[in-house]
């Protein structure tokens, strides 16, 4: 048996270089040269004015390494939520489409199983695999054998169960991006703590500038993982929603053009 491409793994891997390069490239050419100048002003009017307020700039924000590695990580699960979206959009189209074309009244018998089985086997391999037709032909084929229509209607209420588990499971990825974001935000917390920690002797000294610097990279990389986790849960949470909708339509879309036809004499 032909093993099917895996299109999946290539597209997370493909989408993860992409935004590195993306986000690498906007900090280069924008991001850190931006921040820089804002710093090299504000250390000019300090040396002048050590008291004047300076008002914060998102660019020194967003500068450290931790901030664009949780930037990289949202991107990339934006990509892979957009993946999983156009999919599930894939599949609510297919809902529009009545693949067993029986009318109001019209009944099917155990008998009757084959001839509305090659209906769905003559469509493409690729569009027989999409979860309504599938849902269909596990009904059909499960009431051919049995001739019960509760177990055909089992069949089918299996199926999309059986479907639901898998949708849940590919958000799999998108549920490491978002443990992974705090996670290298985390990063710059202990880092900037660890930088801070270095320079409590100049501190003590009266030379603070080295403590504040720290103090800057851990919570603004806290920030920004923050605010980041909070986007991509929305999306997640979004998503999730279209999937169990897909789940319930599939499921009421069965009963109401197969199951209730279905009759054991």
């Amino acid at each position: 048996m032909k093993k099917a491409f895996p299109f999946d793994f290539f597209y997370v891997l493909i989408t993860l270089l992409l935004s590195f390069v993306i986000v690498h490239t906007t900090y280069t050419i924008v991001v850190r040269p931006s921040a820089e100048a804002v710093l090299s002003h504000q250390r000019e009017v300090w040396a002048t004015d050590p008291l004047a307020r300076m008002p914060r700039s998102m660019m020194v924000i967003l500068h450290e390494f931790e901030p664009e590695g949780c930037f990289v990580l949202a991107i990339w699960a934006g990509f892979i939520l957009g993946w999983r979206q156009w999919l599930v959009l894939r599949e609510q189209r297919t809902l529009e489409h009545d693949f067993v074309a029986l009318k109001e009244g019209e009944v099917v018998f155990p008998d009757d199983v084959r001839e509305f089985s090659r209906q769905i086997e003559k469509l493409p391999a690729a569009e027989q695999q999409r979860f309504l037709p599938r849902a269909i032909t596990v009904a059909l084929n499960r009431f051919g054998a049995t001739r019960s229509v509760q177990h055909a209607a089992d069949a089918a209420r299996e199926e999309c169960e059986f479907q639901a588990s898998r949708l849940d499971a590919e958000l799999s990825m998108i549920r490491f991006t978002v443990w992974a974001i705090p996670a290298v935000g985390f990063v710059g917390t202990v880092r900037g703590i660890g930088a801070a920690l270095q320079e409590a002797q100049r501190a003590a000294a009266g030379d603070v500038t080295g403590v504040t610097q720290g103090l800057g990279i851990t919570f603004n990389a806290t920030l920004v993982a923050l605010s980041l986790t909070i986007v991509v849960m929305f999306f997640l949470h979004q998503i999730q929603l279209s999937q169990d909708r897909l789940v319930l339509d599939t499921k009421r879309k069965v009963d109401h053009t197969l199951i209730r036809h279905l009759r054991e004499r």
